[in-house]
């Protein structure tokens, strides 16, 4: 019998570049002997390759008989590439192209959020184009210091500030409007640090919560930033030192999150666990990391579920176009 052809999608022109190599060298490793892996290589600069040899994006994906997509950030999360692989009929792994999009763009999710109830931090957003000094008045009238600056759509912690005065504002925009061109300002929740991710149609659940992590990031880390996530700066507890309570409402709120947004397959969503207020969630990310060091595949070892089921688990939910 002839064994399915999977893609693995990684790199892309975004800046979560290096991530994205790292989980799709992850599924390249793991992947179940029972499919034939072929490495889809985009470079920075948007040119495609498979199993080292550039290629056009139609020659890349033919007799390919699924895609797993390991990008992250631009181009790959947010809709375009799932535009693509929509249009070529190619079934796969993560989310589609409006649920992508709506889930990259933290304006856009918070909406969606505060519609199903959600609690999520108070925010303004700005584009590049907007009067910087009108916007500024803005921001000092309605934002206490502490707060967050970051890209309106990226991952990772790219481009994060919180911004402890007021004097450090600009510089927090410019850094935000590198990555993108919008720009989210955002209350900062005090709190302990918390992600949760779900798979769809697992363990007999339609929508199956993983056990939530707890992150506490180093004494030289403000927060979970990028070198945190991926440098081992940090330190990540699972299953994380929480109540039954707050466990089930962090797992309650990935899972209504996953299900809002219309995701597939499996997301993983960012919150804060505060004292007197509750759980606050902060974005989603719809493929979120899948290297040695990222959280998923923590939570998976966690509840006995090894790396390659997982892996086989994805790529058979988007042949069965679940």
């Amino acid at each position: 019998m002839s064994k399915l052809h999977v893609g693995i999608l990684r790199g892309g022109p975004s800046s979560e570049y290096e991530v994205s190599l790292k989980t799709g060298a992850a599924v390249l490793k793991h992947l179940p002997d029972h499919y034939q892996a072929h490495d889809i290589f985009i470079s920075k600069d948007g040119v495609w390759h498979r199993d080292g040899l550039e290629k056009s994006p139609e020659r890349a994906l033919k007799h390919v008989d699924v895609v797993f997509n390991a990008l992250h950030g631009e181009f790959g999360e947010d809709g375009q590439v799932q535009k693509i692989l929509d249009r070529h009929g190619i079934p796969y792994t993560g989310s589609g192209a409006l649920s992508s999009a709506i889930g990259m763009n933290k304006v856009l999710s918070k909406k969606a959020f505060e519609h199903y109830g959600v609690r999520t931090p108070y925010y303004a957003a700005i584009r590049k184009s907007d009067d910087r000094a009108e916007k500024t008045e803005y921001i000092f009238k309605h934002f206490m210091v502490p707060f967050v600056v970051k890209p309106a759509s990226s991952g990772s912690s790219v481009g994060v500030t919180i911004v402890k005065n007021f004097g450090q504002f600009p510089a927090a925009l410019d850094k935000a409007f590198e990555v993108g061109d919008t720009a989210l300002v955002e209350e900062f929740i005090r709190g302990r640090e918390a992600t949760c991710g779900v798979v769809n149609h697992f363990r007999n659940q339609k929508t199956y919560p993983l056990l939530p992590v707890e992150i506490i990031p180093a004494d030289t880390q403000e927060f979970f930033d990028y070198d945190a996530k991926y440098n081992g700066q940090s330190q990540e507890i699972c299953p994380g030192n929480f109540s039954e309570e707050e466990k089930a409402e962090i797992q309650r709120l990935a899972r209504l999150v996953h299900e809002a947004l219309n995701l597939r397959h499996y997301s993983r969503t960012d919150m804060m666990v505060t004292p007197g207020r509750g759980v606050y969630v902060l974005e989603v990310n719809t493929l979120p990391g899948l290297t040695p060091q990222s959280l998923v595949p923590q939570s998976l070892e966690a509840i006995g579920c090894s790396f390659k089921d997982f892996l086989d688990h994805l790529v058979r939910l988007a042949l069965d176009r679940k």
